[in-house]
């Protein structure tokens, strides 16, 4: 084992900052810790090491601590929230120079949730500009490093929310995945990430990139707590007209009883095993974790997804254009950064943007606007919401046969800064295996699976709609024959 690494077969050895929430609510409930040894902590903790991983732009100005319901699984434990999920009275910045003085005004349907909770809301995350990239290179403010190697990056756009979680700085941390900006860093960190369903957890407060894409979940240490996790934020909202009426699953009940692997019937895309484009060490180590399943009884089943060839040009024509409607609002005259020397209404606007916006978001809103444009809205947007359309058939038609699809979450393992960041086309294509699943609404979870030259590999376990307990307890189920998460960085 390298010395990179902290492995431990039994939760009780762990130190406190690296122990699985649910660990940490038996011992708070049985008096073994306080709700204040523990912040005390997590302070410690971030003292320590946020230093050299900028995970943080902000701490939170709350500080009591809340016995408003004892019973609560979540009261008293530390969690993070991505700096694009608005907190009253409390600077929100969706990692842009555009929002830096914005002072949110209402806190975001998680937010709010949490907070009834008691959960102790330890700060916010750093991002990607609004939610784009794949790397959290794009941050107008820092870059966070990854826990593993600090040479390396954490993944994006909600590389610091995973790295909170990863470092031991928070138990459960909420991302938002428009592409994959949870899985990705998910498995860039070695920790577990949700995508839930599409209008599963409310989007009301959530900083819009793609409205029809975007969605908020849960980082965790492991799938007991992501159960937890999804009990606490989803759920229908008012405040949100995506936002399903489906009847929410008892999670926790689902993961605790279990089930039996060997009734499982597990889909496997050839699309996502082979082509120039996978590491061969990942592709091995994902490969490995299919035959933990199949060693448990499930059943493979070869399936085939051949819409999937059209997903990062579908992804980024969609995307792109519902981008530059959307940060259409960001013109100096509402709220936010404000250019000082303009002559009038448009040199105003173009000032404003020209300053305030960083050049991934400035080249997502170029190519979302030329997408939209007239003469090209035809051959362009109109064609790729068509292609979305027979992606989403592939997967409703996979799901009539299998009960779960297995993939990798990444093709490659974490790279270095600024090895791609020069490079857009090749950045995106670090997505290639999670966007499909953003375009088809489904949900899907990224789960540590190995680790190739020190650094994590991720498993990427997809349901059908509305079924994020399968997955869950799916992963449980690959977690009690493995140790990968009971695997840390050593800091």
């Amino acid at each position: 084992m390298s010395d990179k690494f902290l492995k431990f077969d039994n939760v009780k050895d762990m130190p406190l900052h690296y122990k699985p929430a649910h660990e940490i609510r038996r011992m708070i409930d049985n008096k073994e810790l306080s709700a204040a040894e523990l912040k005390q902590h997590i302070k410690d903790r971030i003292s320590a090491v946020e230093p050299k991983l900028k995970a943080f732009l902000r701490f939170s100005k709350e500080a009591a601590i809340d016995n408003s319901d004892k019973n609560n699984f979540w009261n008293n434990i530390p969690v993070t929230l991505k700096d694009n999920i608005m907190t009253a009275g409390e600077i929100t910045t969706a990692g842009s120079k555009i929002l830096s003085n914005y002072t949110a005004v209402y806190d975001a349907t998680v937010t709010k949730k949490l907070r009834e909770s008691g959960a102790f809301i330890v700060g916010k995350a750093n991002l990607d500009e609004f939610a784009m990239g794949s790397s959290t290179e794009n941050s107008a403010f820092e870059k966070t490093a990854n826990p593993w190697d600090v040479q390396y990056v954490p993944g994006g756009s909600s590389g610091g929310s995973a790295v909170a979680v990863a470092s031991g700085m928070s138990y459960m941390s909420l991302g938002s995945d428009t592409g994959g900006s949870i899985r990705q860093p998910a498995s860039f960190c070695g920790i577990c990430g949700l995508k839930p369903t599409y209008g599963r957890v409310s989007r009301y407060g959530l900083i819009a990139y793609a409205s029809s894409l975007d969605q908020i979940g849960p980082f965790t240490r492991d799938a007991v707590d992501m159960a937890y996790a999804m009990e606490a934020i989803s759920g229908h909202d008012n405040n949100d007209s995506t936002s399903s009426a489906m009847p929410v699953d008892n999670y926790v009940e689902k993961v605790k009883n279990g089930i039996d692997v060997s009734k499982l019937k597990i889909g496997v895309p050839e699309e996502f095993f082979g082509g120039d484009g996978i590491d061969p060490e990942v592709l091995k180590c994902v490969e490995n974790a299919i035959e933990t399943y199949k060693k448990l009884g499930a059943k493979i089943v070869k399936i085939s997804l051949p819409h999937t060839k059209y997903a990062i040009p579908v992804y980024y024509l969609v995307a792109t254009a519902e981008a530059s409607s959307n940060l259409a609002r960001f013109d100096g005259i509402r709220y936010g950064y404000r250019a000082k020397d303009y002559t009038n209404l448009k040199t105003l606007y173009q000032k404003t943007r020209d300053e305030g916006f960083g050049p991934e978001v400035k080249r997502r809103i170029i190519l979302g606007t030329y997408g939209l444009s007239s003469g090209y809205y035809d051959a362009y947007y109109k064609n790729a919401q068509k292609a979305r359309t027979k992606m989403t058939e592939d997967f409703v038609n996979a799901f009539k046969n299998v009960d779960i699809i297995l993939t990798p979450t990444s093709p490659t393992i974490p790279f270095k800064f600024g090895e791609k960041i020069d490079d857009p086309v090749t950045m995106y294509k670090s997505d290639i295996f999670t966007i499909s699943v953003n375009l088809a609404s489904i949900p899907g979870m990224s789960i540590p699976c190995g680790f190739v030259k020190n650094l994590p590999v991720g498993l990427q376990i997809l349901g059908n709609y509305f079924e994020e307990s399968k997955i869950i307890v799916a992963a449980n189920e690959f977690q009690k024959q493995t140790d990968y998460h009971k695997t840390f960085p050593n800091l």
